[in-house]
């Protein structure tokens, strides 16, 4: 669909509402990555008509010509404007050694999926087909009793996708090393997010035949952004690296014509306000997938990454990292005076301490669902 700030489509959707929430916020994780040729989704000034890459651009269809809410035309595009011919991070080839049929200065636009319904945090988290990762945990019956008690919302509200858009360069000061977690939100990078309710893209969809995955939400960076072929490489080598065989998503899919005004929702959120006082959001973790201890991991590949990372912008400066010296100074305290319980304890099964804490209970739920996110690792010797 259209995202460009003030559009507004046809489809008169009700009361159902997008998930405006950060995902993790809603027990959601990313369930799969994958990407598409050129972009699904439309925004003025950033992927339209008006875009260029290797092959050129996709022409603006003609019921597409009508008036904003800020008076710009609405087009339908598919580059983004980075391109430039004459700059060799865009022409310059990259030896791919994991993604399949790529090209540097293409447009891409990434999607991660996202499920409450996912095997978050665990080593299934990640599948292809994205489908197998959304319904993971939700046969037909719980579906329907989803829908039958908290309706179309409650499936809005437990499913949707980031996308977010992306040109290609052969430039290792753009890498990025983690694509795998969602979105990538720093700077400007996420930070302009549309959001609305549709449904699964893709070329078997067009605007005679819809797709019956709906309403889902999605959230979507109305930003292009340079990122380095590098970075698509060691996605792609992550990918692999899942139990689950995502090989049918290490290439770009076909791209979904442009969502007619009729069929897209009247649902869109425009958070003009909060895009002007809110600060840009800090990078959160997202569930990762742990890789099979039984692959084969290609050292030399990573060694590879690790030297990409180094001449990378994103981790040059340290003053972007908004956590650093966030640690709160509580300092130790003798145990009898602190009357406070202490990890490091027996866990043998029946074992029960003698400090009373009241009623005080441990969380038992998975850290997803109560909206926690992995924010180190680390290990004791012994």
């Amino acid at each position: 669909a259209n995202v460009t700030k003030g559009y507004v489509g046809n489809l008169d959707v009700g009361e159902i509402k997008p998930n405006t929430n950060p995902y993790y916020a809603s027990s959601m994780c990313p369930v799969n990555v994958h990407w598409h040729l050129g972009t699904e989704h439309y925004s003025v000034g950033e992927y339209d008509e008006g875009g260029d890459g290797p092959h050129g651009n996709q022409p603006i269809p003609e019921w597409a010509n009508r008036d904003l809410a800020s008076d710009e035309k609405v087009r339908d595009g598919f580059r983004c404007h980075h391109y430039d011919a004459e700059d060799p991070k865009f022409t310059t080839p990259y030896n791919w050694q994991h993604c399949e049929g790529m090209e540097v200065g293409e447009t891409y636009e990434v999607h991660w999926p996202h499920s409450a319904a996912g095997a978050c945090g665990t080593v299934n988290q990640y599948q292809s087909p994205f489908y197998d990762g959304v319904f993971c945990n939700l046969d037909m019956e719980a579906f329907q009793n989803i829908v039958a008690t908290a309706g179309a919302q409650g499936i809005a509200s437990a499913v949707g996708v980031h996308g977010q858009v992306f040109t290609i360069v052969n430039d290792d000061s753009y890498y990025y090393g983690d694509m795998m977690r969602g979105m990538i939100i720093d700077g400007e990078m996420g930070k302009d997010v549309h959001y609305y309710t549709g449904s699964t893209t893709g070329t078997s969809r067009d605007n005679t035949m819809c797709s019956s995955y709906a309403p889902i939400t999605w959230q979507v960076d109305r930003k292009c952004h340079m990122i380095s072929a590098s970075s698509f490489d060691k996605l792609c080598y992550d990918m692999k690296m899942q139990r689950d065989d995502m090989s049918s998503d290490l290439h770009a899919h076909g791209s979904r014509e442009l969502v007619n005004h009729n069929y897209a929702a009247n649902n869109h959120y425009i958070p003009e306000v909060a895009a002007v006082e809110a600060e840009p959001a800090a990078a959160v973790e997202a569930e990762p997938a742990a890789a099979d201890p039984f692959k084969r991991r290609d050292l030399q590949a990573e060694a590879s990454f690790i030297e990409d990372k180094m001449k990378s912008s994103f981790y040059s400066d340290l003053g972007d990292n908004v956590c650093a010296g966030k640690k709160l100074a509580l300092d130790n305290k003798l145990c009898a005076d602190l009357n406070a319980p202490q990890a490091g304890a027996n866990v043998t099964k029946g074992y029960v301490g003698n400090l009373d804490v009241g009623e005080i209970k441990p969380n038992t739920n998975p850290y997803y669902a109560s909206s926690m996110c992995p924010v180190n690792v680390h290990w004791h010797l012994g």
